[in-house]
């Protein structure tokens, strides 16, 4: 895929509309103990310094940058713990630089706070979502933003899944570009998906199958071997007949009322593909593309923390119903899963994890998902992390520093894994 990137002679001296992720999570403080009055704080800055390349070099070439953003999912323009605000402050620190927050998105207010701005300043206006038009893509609200800048940038990947009015329907009144950090994320992914080193594994997990069904399917096929834990393995384990007694599972999807998708049906479909496609481990020992948890660690609750409680399931045989058993929960990869996929990750050539192994957020669940975390790491293949669930676990382990790319994009992420070409990324193809 050949976008077009963001270039000198287009930009310089010109206003750039720019479209950032900065959606990021906040920090509440109170300036005293018994003062009502709060300090909101940046809690977590990647994707605002994701965004910073793009910002110098518009800057570097007396561009005027106005940045155009959302943040959470505010009903309307009064829920003002969503203004953007905070975030303004926050670049102006990492920027070094003023910039000016606009409570304005669009309209008279705006275009005033743009056409006042000398070349070479930042701008950032408010929340796009106070305004229900950008996410119905409305062409109005669409021509509004245009009418601010000369040109658009597209940084945020991320959101680029959305055929939004920031996304999509400005696209139709200004040449359209995409941003550096955009780019890199396009490269890198599409390069798991064109020619990774092999053997090329992939690590899937997280609690809802329906945000990577697509990615499952699609990378099945391109993968060597696809290793899944987390919740989502308990689709694969009661597709095959096991036992998951009250363990989470995702069953079905209503998304089309008349095309509804039964989630444990679609991984039996994929286990039953490629049972017969397999990967000799360790040059003789043979093994299913596809592999699941061959063990659990289980509990009555999620929020059990005594170790009493806690026991280890061989899934090929410790399956006698007991009352007790009837209530558990699996709530982790098991010891003998955890050697597997150690040893399978070992000798990988590209590794792409998306998905925590368990709870890992209670230390007594911790262990399958730091094992593959430090699997991964200490591995000589080329390592590429995604989605804020495991970014957070791997940051909490102590591992994220030594991915080689680390992915915030979530599900758009996924979705291009899937073979899609995101909405976002149409206008900026060559």
């Amino acid at each position: 895929m050949q976008l077009k990137i963001v270039n000198v002679s287009a930009i310089t001296n010109k206003t750039v509309l720019v479209r950032v992720d900065y959606n990021v999570p906040l920090n509440l403080s109170a300036t005293q103990p018994t003062v009502k009055d709060v300090i909101v704080r940046v809690k977590d800055d990647r994707r605002i310094r994701d965004s910073l390349e793009t910002i110098k070099f518009l800057l570097k070439n007396q561009a005027k940058v106005v940045l155009i953003a959302h943040l959470g999912r505010p009903k309307n323009p009064a829920d003002t713990q969503f203004s953007l605000e905070p975030v303004a402050k926050h670049l102006s620190q990492l920027l070094h630089q003023p910039v000016q927050f606009v409570p304005k998105t669009v309209g008279v207010g705006a275009q005033k706070a743009v056409t006042e701005a000398p070349p070479g300043s930042v701008l950032l206006l408010e929340n796009l979502r106070f305004h229900p038009e950008e996410k119905k893509n409305d062409p109005v609200f669409a021509k509004a933003l245009a009418k601010l800048a000369d040109v658009y940038v597209n940084e945020a990947f991320s959101a680029s899944h959305r055929s939004h009015a920031s996304i999509v329907g400005v696209t139709r009144y200004l040449p359209a570009y995409a941003g550096f950090a955009l780019t890199r994320e396009v490269s890198t992914l599409a390069s798991l998906m064109e020619k990774p080193k092999k053997p090329f594994v992939v690590v899937l997990g997280g609690a809802k199958i329906s945000d990577k069904v697509g990615a499952i399917t699609y990378l099945s096929k391109l993968a060597d071997i696809v290793l899944i834990g987390g919740a989502i393995a308990n689709n694969f384990l009661k597709a095959e007949g096991f036992e998951i007694y009250r363990s989470f599972v995702e069953e079905a999807s209503n998304v089309k009322a008349s095309q509804p998708q039964d989630y444990t049906a679609i991984a039996g479909q994929l286990v039953d593909q490629y049972k017969t496609e397999k990967i000799l481990k360790d040059g003789y020992i043979p093994l299913p593309k596809l592999i699941y948890p061959i063990d659990v660690v289980a509990a009555p609750s999620l929020e059990t923390h005594s170790q009493n409680q806690v026991q280890a399931i061989d899934l090929s045989h410790d399956m006698a119903d007991t009352d007790e058993k009837t209530q558990l929960l699996y709530l982790d990869i098991g010891p003998k899963t955890r050697k597997l996929f150690t040893e399978i990750i070992t000798g990988a050539g590209t590794v792409f994890w998306n998905g925590p192994m368990g709870v890992w957020e209670n230390e007594l669940f911790a262990a399958g998902t730091r094992s593959v975390a430090k699997a991964i790491v200490n591995s000589e293949a080329k390592t590429v992390l995604g989605g804020g669930d495991t970014i957070a676990a791997a940051h909490y382990f102590h591992y994220e520093h030594k991915f080689d790319y680390v992915s915030v994009a979530g599900g758009a992420a996924l979705e291009f894994l899937s073979g899609k070409m995101l909405p976002g990324l149409k206008p900026l193809v060559e």
